[in-house]
């Protein structure tokens, strides 16, 4: 029997059912409550927006279709300005002068219509619209920015700026003209500027990270010491429009200029040494045979340069403002882009005396006053060409009078001593050591002599880099006769000899020498048989008067300044501070960096070197000295040495004219070397150069000379009036 609810059971029931339908319908009700809220929401944001949309389209539309147009960013490098450059005074040498110059970006995604553009700027440029095209497309292609002018005047910028719409990637940019406001003074210390070159790319885009049209230092300080003058760019952020106009600064990082610096360099002794030089050129009674000059002054307790001169002379502001075209011819046939100061050494003569004296001494070749009578020739080997005479008949000599008077036989006899040959006299040739053949003695004891020489002279600082803070220094040269009677002089290496003579004692056997001259041309290097000696008497003779040896101004200077300095060689240098950024050479409390040059001391006997020194004081005091008309009436006193080398100079024979010189004598403060190539005797072009530089210099430290003659350490006012400084090329 199936169960069934109770009667009260079931209307329990029916009433619970009753009440779960009234609330389902209730529930019902409220969700579409509900919907209806969120549907009215949803229509009033939509319509919210529509309204807003239509507002922009309508009323803000101008506004942002411009605002879409300056979307683009441009992060543009600002050159900071190159350090200044002033000499020991405080004159200023080289600075940047602003200017304005365009610049032409090649922007992605838009059209800029360069032919256009060119069209445009040729009326204005007064330059072919081809050429503008072929830079806007072609020039750097590897760089989106190229600068199109470097410098442009005031109509052409108001041009550009009125037009700028029409010519999308132009921007008128500050930039700087290198300015060297005493022309030709000392071009060849300070160098000058120019664009990167392409061989130069490597090192300084992708190394150093600089600008493809950055300017930097080419040659002389300004390109020694280019990265304290180059200082650090900043940039300038810009908001700008697709058709290439600037339309807000968003953003600034100023440039940091360069460290100034402050030279040795004495300004005044400068523009007289300058001066000078072109005068004795201009007036020498060799004019035709000379064709360059190289002279140099140092501060012989510093190794400061205070005066660099090469001749012929060249103005830096050419390779700047646009005029060397102007000049291209003088400087290509002149050769004046080189510094015969620091190289293309040239044959020193009797100016390595002193240093000879002081290697015999230390050698054993001879004792201190050795004394003896010097014939007017010596025979050194058998026949005519063995024999090498003296310039005069100079009798008794010592070795302090041989010094002042240049005798070539005491200093013929002292290197054969050194080189062990032995006996030459006016009539008989000398000879090896007893028991040692010619050619043994060519292989060994020739060598070990040659090394002892050229390796003394190097020490003062000869053949050798002094390191001076130039681009472009060249070491110098020594050579000896070949023995084969040929009469030709070749390279002698002084660093392989001495190696291959601590090896086996002697340098290199014949057949090599044989094989390591064979086939060189040249005046220097001509061999047309087999040799039968490897090293002449002659040549060793030679060494000891300079006619065997090449050097540079800049080496004659540091060894002349190593003997008035008691033999402590200093570096020459002409830096002398690096100042902070934007500060003048005024106290020392702006000095960035101090330059410290190496020094060296060459542990000489004072006695030997006060032998050489009183020879020199000899040269410009004793009646008979090679320099006494020259110097015997200046007030203060000074030391020199004569050089007079033989050489072939455009085809003629001629001779270096050669003259080095310290003073005062007993307090050594300067120290001069001047070299003339094609000058004649030492003391007749060369000598008066030195007295002259060494005359400014005392005159304005007002030493020696009367208050009358005193001077100021300015640069002259008319230096630019001189011909020194308007004719360069008229000096030629």
């Amino acid at each position: 029997m199936k169960w069934r609810p109770s009667r009260r059971k079931r209307q329990s029931l029916r009433k619970q059912a009753s009440s779960h339908q009234t609330g389902g319908k209730n529930q019902k009700r409220t969700h579409i409550g509900r919907l209806n809220i969120v549907y009215g929401l949803v229509f009033l944001s939509f319509g919210s927006l529509i309204l807003r949309l239509g507002y922009l389209q309508v009323s803000q539309g101008p506004k942002f279709r411009s605002d879409a147009m300056t979307t683009a960013i441009q992060r543009l490098p600002v050159l900071p300005a190159r350090g200044r450059i002033y000499d020991a005074e405080g004159h200023l040498l080289a600075y940047d002068k602003p200017s304005y110059g365009l610049t032409y970006t090649r922007m992605k995604g838009v059209n800029q219509h360069p032919a256009r553009i060119a069209e445009m700027l040729a009326k204005v440029f007064k330059e072919p619209s081809s050429k503008i095209y072929n830079d806007l497309v072609n020039k750097n292609k590897n760089y989106r920015t190229i600068n199109l002018f470097k410098k442009i005047t005031n109509k052409q910028m108001s041009f550009i700026a009125e037009n700028q719409g029409d010519m999308p990637g132009l921007l008128i940019t500050q930039s700087y003209t290198r300015t060297y406001p005493n022309g030709d003074l000392a071009g060849h210390v300070l160098g000058y500027v120019g664009p990167i070159q392409k061989a130069d790319q490597k090192e300084y885009v992708k190394k150093l990270k600089y600008l493809q049209s950055q300017i930097v230092g080419d040659t002389g300080i300004e390109g020694y010491y280019e990265s304290y003058l180059q200082g650090q760019r900043g940039y300038k952020v810009l908001q700008v429009s697709t058709n290439g106009s600037a339309a807000a600064n968003v953003g600034y990082t100023p440039p940091t200029s360069g460290n100034n610096l402050q030279l040795t360099l004495d300004g005044h002794v400068q523009a007289v040494a300058q001066q000078d030089i072109q005068h004795a050129v201009a007036t020498s009674k060799h004019r035709s045979s000379i064709n360059d000059v190289g002279a140099v002054m140092l501060n012989v307790k510093t190794g400061g340069v205070l005066s660099l001169v090469s001749y012929p002379y060249y103005d830096p502001n050419w390779f700047e403002n646009g005029e060397f075209s102007k000049h291209r011819n003088y400087m290509l046939s002149s050769h004046a882009s080189i510094n015969y100061a620091i190289s293309q050494p040239q044959y020193p003569g009797s100016t390595v005396k002193p240093a000879n004296l002081i290697i015999g001494l230390e050698h054993g070749a001879i004792t201190p006053y050795t004394g003896y009578p010097v014939p007017y020739w010596l025979q050194i080997t058998p026949g005519p060409s063995g024999r090498k005479h003296d310039d005069m008949n100079h009798g008794y000599v010592n070795d302090v009078t041989a010094i002042a008077v240049s005798s070539d036989v005491f200093f013929y006899k002292l290197a054969l001593r050194v080189g062990q040959w032995f006996g030459s006299s006016a009539t008989h040739p000398g000879s090896p050591p007893a028991g040692m053949s010619a050619t043994k003695w060519s292989r060994t004891a020739a060598v070990k002599g040659l090394i002892d020489l050229f390796g003394g002279e190097e020490r003062f600082g000869l053949g050798v880099l002094t390191h001076i803070d130039l681009p472009g220094e060249q070491l110098g040269n020594f050579y000896t006769i070949d023995a084969a009677a040929l009469g030709n002089a070749y390279p002698f290496d002084l660093k392989k000899a001495e190696a291959a003579y601590k090896r086996n004692h002697q340098y290199v056997t014949q057949d090599q020498y044989t094989e390591v001259i064979k086939g060189k041309n040249g005046k220097n290097h001509t061999v047309t048989r087999k040799a039968t000696r490897f090293i002449s008497p002659i040549g060793i003779a030679l060494s000891g008067i300079g006619q065997e040896q090449q050097f540079t101004p800049i080496e004659l200077g540091q060894y002349v300044a190593t003997i008035a300095n008691n033999g402590t060689k200093i570096q020459p240098h002409l830096l002398d501070k690096v100042l902070q950024p934007g500060l003048t050479p005024v106290g020392q409390d702006q000095v960035y960096k101090q330059f410290k040059p190496s020094e060296t001391n060459l542990h000489i006997k004072p006695q030997y070197l006060k032998l050489a020194q009183q020879g020199m004081y000899g040269v410009t005091h004793d009646p008979l000295g090679t320099g006494y008309y020259v110097f015997h009436n200046t007030p203060y006193d000074a030391a020199g040495k004569t050089g007079t080398a033989d050489i072939v100079l455009n085809g003629h024979k001629t001779t270096d004219s050669v003259f080095i010189a310290y003073a005062p004598y007993n307090n050594p403060q300067v120290a001069v070397a001047v070299m003339v190539p094609g000058g004649g005797y030492g003391a007749t072009t060369a000598a008066p150069i030195a007295k002259d530089m060494l005359d400014a210099y005392f005159k304005e430290h007002h030493e020696f000379f009367k208050k009358s003659q005193w001077t100021n350490t300015d640069i002259p006012k008319n230096w630019k009036q001189t011909k020194a400084y308007t004719i360069p090329e008229n000096a030629k």
